[in-house]
């Protein structure tokens, strides 16, 4: 295994950062166009509490699944914790 200095660690981790950072807007625009203003509005900050990437891509399928914003928030506040 190749030696990862401190710098590309750090680099390493702001990138993770980035894209889970990118999620989190991604769903939350996609919140709005499905369930309105209000339903995304209210999904930001519980999706920014959300720390795994694999978290946010469960919650994209709820979010195509979810008949009505109550049903993907109920989802949303479950996985924020």
């Amino acid at each position: 295994m190749p030696y990862v200095t401190s710098v590309e660690r750090i680099g390493i981790r702001k990138g993770i950062a980035q894209g889970l950072q990118q999620e989190l807007l991604l769903l939350v625009r996609l919140a709005r166009r499905r369930f309105g203003a209000e339903v995304a509005e209210r999904s930001g900050p519980l999706l920014e509490r959300v720390a795994k990437a694999e978290t946010l891509e469960d919650l994209a399928e709820t979010l195509l699944d979810s008949p009505d914003g109550a049903t993907w928030l109920d989802a949303v506040t479950q996985a924020a914790g």
